[in-house]
């Protein structure tokens, strides 16, 4: 029996192209809601001048789904000096320093992709430095936590270095409340094997903007995980680029929005290096008037990009009236000559059959909806690999489900 209802289903799979690598697979829905942007992603304005973006009015391409309305504060070209509380555990050899906002542009590190971006950067104060050395082997991950006592303007900057042949998981979470705009840059190695997970537990009234830029290394692999449960506004942007052939990303997100929350989440993979890999999973779930979430998947292989395997899946599950779920998957491909390539979306009410089904067989009809809602994470979360995420995700999942029911 099918978890979710569909209209307007298929899956593209682009013609001479091998099918998608996830047999579970949904649909991307055509409509005018879901437009083919007006330029490619490789003619997208990236900065480090704050001059070079406008202020957004909500009308344009990357910013048409956003409340733009509500971020002026962050848009606004000026230097707060406010920051959220860190407190950080580092395993053995990992180290945490800093450097100037100069010095992070002289690295080549990607540039800013929008105006809050490059204003989040440029009024940072400082760099703060993160180094997993070279051929370490990280039994613990490194966990960093991040909480906000107040809404002032934060403006945060965090560059994430791990070295040849390290393998290392590195968690960051966000707590409290806080008007948060942030620039994070993660630089990986050659050989490298990285798991980065980003927690967003924002308390209901918190609002946060972020860039996560990701750069992959000859025959390094990176796991990009994004789980956000909390925030009144939260808009993530992370971009996957390669350094040299044999790179691996996967991008793993899962997002759950109440009543009056916009949980948005953009990717970018550009793949402009031969060899590489690329695979995308988002799920959400949505309850409650006016909750609303955004996905936006954009892919690019270049000319240059032989030899690329890439796939996108985004799949929301509505549960309740009045919620709203845009998805737009987008794939753009300059060369023939790739191993694979496609894209696929599913949004779907709750099925009242399946949970029939259950309440049929004994099951209390609130335990049934935790079971179907758990069976529709389970995929992903059971591919993030972090037990301690895992176990916290789930059980914010049922708290929401009870929450619901009260």
């Amino acid at each position: 029996m099918p978890l979710l209802t569909k209209s307007d289903v298929g899956t593209d799979v682009h013609p001479g192209l091998k099918g998608p690598t996830d047999p579970t697979a949904g649909a991307h829905t055509h409509s005018a809601a879901t437009m083919v942007p007006d330029q490619s992603r490789a003619e997208r304005t990236q900065s480090y001048a704050v001059a070079d973006f406008p202020v957004p009015h909500g009308r344009e391409e990357d910013w048409r789904f956003t409340p733009v309305a509500e971020l002026a504060a962050l848009f606004a070209d000026e230097s707060t000096g406010n920051c959220l509380d860190w407190a950080e555990q580092l395993p053995e050899g990992v180290t945490l320093t800093s450097m100037s906002v100069q010095e992070w542009q002289a690295t080549g590190a990607p540039r800013p992709a929008d105006r809050a971006a490059v204003v989040a950067a440029a009024n940072s104060g400082g760099v703060a430095v993160l180094d997993v050395p070279a051929e370490a082997e990280l039994t613990e991950p490194v966990r960093i936590n991040l909480t906000g006592d107040d809404q002032g303007v934060v403006h945060g900057h965090l560059l994430v270095r791990v070295g040849r042949h390290a393998r290392a998981t590195i968690v960051v979470g966000h707590s409290g409340t806080s008007t948060y705009s942030e620039m994070l840059t993660l630089d990986v190695a050659d050989g490298a094997q990285v798991t980065f997970v980003s927690l967003q537990e924002w308390a209901d009234d918190a609002i946060h903007l972020g860039q996560h830029d990701v750069v992959v290394g000859r025959d390094a692999s990176v796991r990009h995980i994004a789980v956000t449960l909390g925030g009144h506004l939260v808009r993530l942007n992370t971009n996957a680029s390669y350094r040299a052939p044999g790179g691996s990303f996967e991008a793993l997100g899962v997002y759950f929005a109440d009543a009056g929350q916009h949980l948005e989440h953009r990717l970018f993979v550009d793949h402009g290096v031969p060899h590489c890999r690329s695979n995308v999973e988002y799920k959400g779930a949505l309850q409650g008037e006016t909750a609303h979430t955004v996905w936006v998947g954009d892919v690019l292989i270049r000319a240059a990009a032989e030899g690329t395997d890439t796939y996108e899946l985004n799949r929301n599950l509505i549960l309740t009236e009045g919620a709203r779920a845009d998805s737009v998957p987008n794939l753009e491909i300059e060369t023939g000559q790739i191993e694979g390539a496609g894209h696929a979306s599913a949004t779907g009410r709750f099925d009242d059959q399946q949970l029939f089904y259950l309440m049929a067989r004994g099951i209390p009809e609130d335990q049934a909806r935790r079971l179907v809602v758990r069976g529709f994470f389970a995929s992903v979360v059971a591919r993030i690999g972090v037990p301690e995420v895992q176990e916290r995700l789930m059980a914010a999942i049922d708290l929401e489900l009870e929450q619901a029911s009260l």
